[in-house]
C-alpha cells in the first residue's frame, strides 16, 4: 500500500480489492470565510475525532456478509524506537539513577491470531489504519496551510514557548492520531533543533475529553437509561429492515439493544466503508442506512437532559472558557495561540448537541470542531483616537484616557461550516451582521450553566 503524498490507494483485505476513498471530511483551507476587518485572531481551540480505524469488534464476518474478520491495513507503524533503561554496572553496585543511561530499543509490533497465528500489517480491533493515519496528517498540514501560510497567524516554526497545545485521551488510535496532525502542522523540519513536541494525556479519573463515565457512575446510570428507552421507542421503527438485513446478522433482528447491537453494525458498516470494503448492498441503500442512523444517534444523543450535558461536557467547555479568558486578560503576557485536542465521535456530538447545534448525523473519522476567539479591534489601535478626543479635552477636562475594554468574540465552526449559536441569536449577543460571531460573555454565560459546583459529588449520587 502506497500512501504518501497521495489520496488514494490499493490493497488486498481478504477476497476484496479495494480502493481507499480520500478522507471523508477534509479541512477546506481555500474556502476558509473571510472574517470581518475588524475581528482579530486570538486563539484557535479544535477537538477532532480520531481517523480512520478498524471497527472494534468483529461482526458480520461470516458469510453472506463477509466482512473481513482481520484487516491488513496496518503495515505502517509497526516499527517502535522505545526508550529503556540500561546500565554500564551491575545493578548491584548502582544505586536507582547512578550509572544508569538510556538506549533506543527497536521492536516490532505483530498481531497474534487466537490460533497462535500472526500476519505482519494485521489491525487490532478499533486501531487506526494506515489510511487513518494519513488523514489525520492531512489535517494536521491543512491546519498548517491555513493558520500558517493564509493567516500568518501561527509561527512558521515550532519551539519552546507555549504557542501550541496538543492533548489527547488515553487511547492508541487518538494518540496516533494527534501524532500524525502535530507532525502535519509542524514537520521536523519546522521544529527548532531538538525541540520535541509534547502530547497531554490525562489520567483516567481527570479525562474531560469525553463524557467519563469511568469517574462518572451518575453519567452513567443515565445513559444506561437512554439506551433503555430509544429500545422502547424505535426498535419498531427498524422492524422493517428484518427482510433485508436480518440475514446478515446470523438470522437475528436489528434492534437498538439486538445481538449484535444496532450501533455495532453501524460501526463497522462505517469502517468498511471509509476503506472502499465492500459491504452488502443493503447497507449502501440510503433509505436502510437513515434509519439504523437515526436510531443510534437517538440512543446516544436525543432527549439529553441539562444534567447529562453539565456532566458531560461541562467541564470541557470550562476549559475551554477559562483559557480563553487568560487570552483576553493577559494579551500577548499568554503565548497560547492553537490548542488541537484529540478526541472520538461521541464528544463531537455532544459538545454540539450541549450547545444545540447537533445535525442528528453521527460524526465521520476526523470530524472536527473548531471555537475561534477573535478580538475586536479598538478605534485606538487603528489609529484613530484623536479624531474623537483632544489632548486638551483629555487633560484640562479632567478625562482620564484608559482605553475602553475590548470586544471579544467566539465562532464555533463544524466541518467547514458557521454554527449560529442559538444562545446568541438575541440581539446584543453577536456581532452586528454577523451572527456566527458570538460575543464571550454570551458564550460563557451559557457554559457557566453548563459548569458542576461539584463534579464529583454530582457524579456521586
Amino acid at each position: 500500500m502506497t500512501l504518501q503524498g497521495g489520496s488514494t490507494a490499493s490493497a488486498a483485505v481478504g477476497s476484496y480489492r479495494y480502493t481507499v476513498r480520500p478522507p471523508q471530511v477534509a479541512l477546506d483551507v481555500e474556502n476558509y470565510p473571510v472574517v470581518p476587518e475588524q475581528l482579530q485572531l486570538e486563539q484557535v481551540h479544535i477537538y477532532i475525532r480520531h481517523g480512520e480505524r478498524t471497527p472494534v469488534g468483529i461482526r458480520m464476518a461470516a458469510p453472506p456478509a463477509s466482512i473481513p474478520e482481520h484487516w491488513m491495513l496496518c503495515k505502517t507503524a509497526r516499527r517502535f524506537r522505545a526508550a529503556v533503561a540500561s546500565s554500564t554496572m551491575p545493578p548491584a553496585a548502582v544505586g536507582p539513577a547512578e550509572g544508569r543511561s538510556e538506549e533506543e530499543l527497536q521492536i516490532r509490533r505483530i498481531v497474534e491470531r487466537s490460533d497462535g497465528t500472526n500476519a505482519e500489517g494485521e489491525c487490532l480491533l478499533g486501531e487506526l489504519t494506515d489510511i487513518g493515519r494519513q488523514s489525520t496528517y492531512n489535517f494536521g498540514a491543512a491546519l498548517r496551510d491555513l493558520y500558517i501560510n493564509k493567516l500568518g497567524f501561527l509561527p512558521d516554526t515550532h519551539q519552546p514557548g507555549g504557542t501550541a497545545y496538543f492533548r489527547s485521551t488515553n487511547m492508541p488510535r487518538t494518540i496516533e492520531s494527534l501524532q500524525q496532525i502535530v507532525h502535519g502542522l509542524y514537520p521536523t523540519s519546522k521544529c527548532a533543533p531538538g525541540f520535541v513536541p509534547q502530547i497531554l494525556v490525562r489520567n483516567g479519573k481527570d479525562e474531560n475529553l469525553l463524557g467519563n463515565t469511568y469517574a462518572c457512575k451518575r453519567l452513567e446510570i443515565l445513559q444506561v437509561g437512554f439506551a433503555q428507552a430509544a429500545a422502547a421507542a424505535w426498535n419498531h421503527t427498524l422492524e422493517p429492515l428484518d427482510n433485508k438485513v436480518s440475514k446478515y446478522i446470523g438470522g437475528n433482528p436489528i434492534r437498538i439493544d439486538g445481538k449484535p447491537r444496532a450501533s455495532g453494525i453501524l460501526d463497522t458498516i462505517r469502517a468498511a466503508s471509509a476503506h472502499g470494503i465492500k459491504v452488502p448492498p443493503e447497507f449502501e441503500e440510503k433509505g436502510v442506512m437513515d434509519i439504523i442512523e437515526k436510531a443510534v444517534v437517538h440512543e446516544w444523543f436525543a432527549d439529553k437532559t441539562e444534567e447529562v450535558r453539565r456532566l458531560g461536557m461541562g467541564r470541557l467547555l470550562t476549559d475551554l472558557t477559562r483559557k480563553m479568558q487568560s487570552k483576553v486578560d493577559k494579551g500577548p503576557d499568554d503565548p497560547l495561540k492553537i490548542l488541537v485536542h484529540s478526541t472520538h465521535d461521541t464528544a463531537i456530538a455532544a459538545l454540539c448537541q450541549s450547545l444545540d447545534v447537533f445535525d442528528d448525523k453521527w460524526p465521520p473519522f476526523t470530524a472536527s470542531i473548531t471555537f475561534e476567539l477573535f478580538k475586536k479591534q479598538l478605534e485606538e489601535e487603528a489609529g484613530v483616537r484623536e479624531q474623537h478626543q483632544s489632548y486638551l479635552q483629555t487633560v484640562l477636562g479632567g478625562r482620564h484616557s484608559k482605553h475602553p475594554p475590548a470586544q471579544h468574540y467566539i465562532r464555533m465552526r463544524y466541518q467547514n461550516r458557521n454554527m449560529l449559536l442559538p444562545i446568541c441569536a438575541d440581539e446584543g449577543k453577536h456581532l452586528p451582521g454577523s451572527p456566527e460571531f458570538c460575543t464571550l460573555e454570551a458564550f460563557t454565560e451559557r457554559v457557566k450553566e453548563l459548569t458542576p459546583a461539584d463534579w464529583e459529588t454530582e457524579c456521586a449520587r
